[in-house]
This record gives structure tokens, sequence and C-alpha cells, in this order.
């Protein structure tokens, strides 16, 4: 027979979900996967469940409910100052992942160069290589995760389409600092083109600095795409309710992109998230308050136990180095052997890189109950007590 697709024929299963059935073969607390393991607002889910039982639940339109793109425009204005038409610059799409293929796939050609910055979240590089085009990589190096200029600098070349930037960063939790960004946009200047950023961690920033997006540096309003997600900012990550800020010359080809991927969005569920973005600023401290204590609950003692735990400025994740403890395997091999001998689950940090990234990191996840942590470092301290036994 004749092949299928080779982007994706044979392409493994992402390892979110290989580490969750490993968690529920060993009954396992899993701190691999990235979604709390509570609800969003009642309040929020309330109008959802309203507007389904009160309708219409029939076709809304493509670009979305008229009530979220007002909304998103009006955060990107409350938020970072930025002045948005909800009626040409706003697109409503099925997930930020829908998003991200949308924008790769209407601004990406076979022959353009797509910049990645590793650790990369899962589905960049399937993405850009199905739309036919040339990742090129750059690395930032744990524990600092700094951007190198000459490193960045070097990835770019007249083929360059696109940079794709994760900002607040999965898996690093690192948060582009003000050079950094500013070093991202001269280039993208220099160079004739565009920053597709994924923003989707960007009300959930634990330094003093926050969430600046690329955007709002002088000459990129208008070659940045800004990608949200109401999974993030609500904790209902099962909805799958991204939204897309760009031009209007950017938007129109994303969204014929869009048509023909999803074509549109539960009508109840962006009428609850427009309800939503629309809190006030006390839902929105609450929401970076309460995951700063929880990544605080679980760095102190995992830091005690041996792990070198890297810094923290954002998102659901904490990275630590597990070669102090004298584990002589790599990434996948002890998050293996965690699984299955102390019951925890978490993600190897090589699973986000193209090419051959450390070997000694991991991932955990702390959007859970205060309780799940707790019971997780219980049974991560009593594994290492019988590693040093052993």
């Amino acid at each position: 027979m004749k092949p299928t697709n080779s982007i994706f024929t044979g392409l493994e299963t992402t390892v979110f979900e290989r580490m969750s059935r490993l968690a529920m073969e060993h009954k396992a607390i899993n701190l691999g996967q990235g979604f709390p393991d509570v609800d969003g607002p009642q309040d929020v889910r309330q109008v959802a469940a309203d507007t389904l039982l009160e309708g219409p639940n029939q076709y809304p339109p493509m670009l979305g409910v008229p009530a979220l793109r007002q909304a998103v425009a009006d955060n990107n204005k409350r938020f970072y100052d930025l002045d948005v038409d909800w009626q040409t610059e706003v697109l409503v799409t099925s997930g930020a992942t829908e998003a991200l293929a949308d924008s790769i796939f209407a601004l990406v050609e076979p022959g353009d160069e797509v910049i990645l910055i590793e650790p990369l979240y899962d589905c960049y590089l399937s993405l850009v290589k199905r739309a036919g085009a040339t990742p090129v990589f750059v690395e930032v190096i744990p524990p600092s995760w700094e951007l190198r200029e000459g490193e960045l600098r070097k990835a770019f070349s007249s083929k360059t389409k696109a940079i794709l930037l994760n900002n607040p960063m999965n898996p690093s939790a690192k948060v582009f600092s003000k050079d950094e960004l500013q070093l991202i946009a001269d280039l993208c200047l220099e160079f004739d083109c565009y920053a597709i950023c994924d923003e989707v961690y960007e009300h959930i920033v634990f330094s003093d600095e926050k969430h600046k997006p690329l955007m709002t540096l002088p000459g990129m309003r208008d070659r940045c795409i800004r990608i949200g997600s109401a999974g993030k900012t609500f904790s209902l990550t099962g909805w799958k309710v991204g939204y897309i800020t760009a031009a209007p010359n950017l938007l129109e080809p994303i969204a014929k992109a869009h048509q023909f991927v999803t074509f549109t969005t539960p009508p109840n569920l962006q009428k609850a998230v427009a309800y939503g973005l629309n809190k006030d600023d006390d839902y929105y401290a609450s929401l970076e308050s309460e995951l700063k204590a929880k990544r605080d609950l679980i760095s102190g003692p995992l830091e005690d136990m041996g792990f070198r735990v890297l810094p923290c400025e954002g998102t659901y994740f904490v990275t630590c180095d597990f070669a102090p403890l004298g584990f002589k395997g790599n990434d996948v091999e002890f998050c293996q052997k965690m699984v299955e001998e102390a019951g925890v689950a978490a993600v190897p940090i090589s699973a986000f890189y193209g090419t051959k990234g450390p070997q000694t990191f991991v991932r955990f996840c702390f959007c859970k109950k205060d309780e799940v942590l707790n019971e997780a470092l219980g049974r991560l301290q009593a594994w290492m007590g019988e590693m040093v036994v052993s």
C-alpha cells in the first residue's frame, strides 16, 4: 500500500499521554500532564451551563462570538495597553494548539525556516514540519535558561519566515526578560519575519515584572501573532478555547486556515469565557498567588530531597535536575522508575527537544490540590530513603 503521511506516521504518542497512562497503570499521582485537578470558577461554568440550555446551539460566527472577541480586545487594552479592533484583529479557536496550527499553516510555506527555542512544547515541531518548513533550533541552557544573543543571531537568515516564542515558557518556566524580548524584536525587524507568540500562561507569572507581550515592542504590532488560552487562565483545560490577536493582514489568512480546521468553537463556552475575561483584577491576582504558593510548597521539599530545583518564574511547572541524586540512567529511565517505584509521575525534559537535549532534568506539575502535592512529596521522600538504603 502507498505510505501514509510521513510527518505523523509513526510519531510517538505525546509524552504527556504516555506518562498519564503509566500513572493510571501504577496508581501513581500524576504530576506529569499540565492540568489542574479542580475545575475553574463556578460562575464561569454556570454561564456555560445556562447558555447551553438557553441556546442557540448552532454555528456561531466563524471568527467567534462578538462578546468574546470584544473581551479579548478589552483584555489587550486592560493589561498591555494594546489597542485592538475586535472585528478585524481577533479570532477565537478551539484551543491554543489549533491557534498555533492555523498560524503556522497560514504563514509558513515549503522552503521557509522557522526558529524554535528549545526546550519546546511538543506540537511545535510537527506543525512546522507539516507546513513544509525547516525548523532551526536555538537552545536555552539550564539552569538559567538564558537566551544567548550569538546563538539566536546565527539562527536567523534570509529564509527565516517566523520565530515561535513561548513566553512564559513551558517546560522551563522561564519568563523572557525585556532585553531578550528586545533582541528578538530587533532580529525580526532586521530579517523581516513574523513572531508567533504562544502566551497561554500570560496570567501565571510569579516575578514582580508582569508578562510583557512581544507585540507591545516598537515595530512588532504588525508582525506578531499573539495566542491566549482560556484553559490556562480559568483552569478549564478541557474546554479548548483559545484566541488570536493579530493585525488584519495576518488574521485574514489565519482565519482562512481556521475555517478548514475546526471552523468554530462551542458558542456556550465562548460566551462563558467572555464573562470570565471581564472578571475584576482580584481574580487574576488570586490565580497568580495560589499557584505561586503551590510552587513554593513543592520546591522546598524537592530541594531538601537532593534535587537541584531550577528557577520557576511562571507557568504550572517546576524543573528539577536529578543528577545530584546519583541516578545513573537518563531522564526517561528516571521517570519510569519513579512512577513504578515511588508512585509519582513526572515528565522527562528531553521530550521537549527536537535535538538531543539534557538528560538529567524532569518536570513536575504543581497545579494540583495541596493534599495531592503533599502526598506526592511523601511518596518521593519514602522512595528516596529506599534508594539510599539500597
